[in-house]
């Protein structure tokens, strides 16, 4: 089994997604090497977004064994994706 990898599929002029990054630096401090969160910037990965039908930013797509468990959009507390994690763990 794989760990769980949240791909956060974000834009170096998104604001929203600004207020995104320290809620996930915080995740990974608390979940440390048990997760996988992987920052997708979309201007530069267009491929990418378009294959996960990415429309608004910030959208977050958990993963797990490389199956769609969870999508969010707009900013996520840390709360809502902890237990989401927890689940998945």
């Amino acid at each position: 089994m794989g760990k769980p990898i949240l791909l956060d599929f974000t834009a170096t002029w998104c604001g929203p997604c600004k207020m995104q990054k320290p809620i996930l630096e915080e995740l990974e401090k608390e979940f440390g090497d048990k997760v996988e969160i992987k920052e997708v910037d979309v201007d530069h990965n267009q491929e990418l977004a378009a294959k996960y039908s990415i429309r608004v930013v910030p959208t977050l797509i958990m993963e797990k064994d490389g199956v769609e468990a969870r999508r969010f959009t707009g900013v996520t507390q840390g709360s809502v994706l902890s237990a989401e994690f927890n689940k998945l763990l």
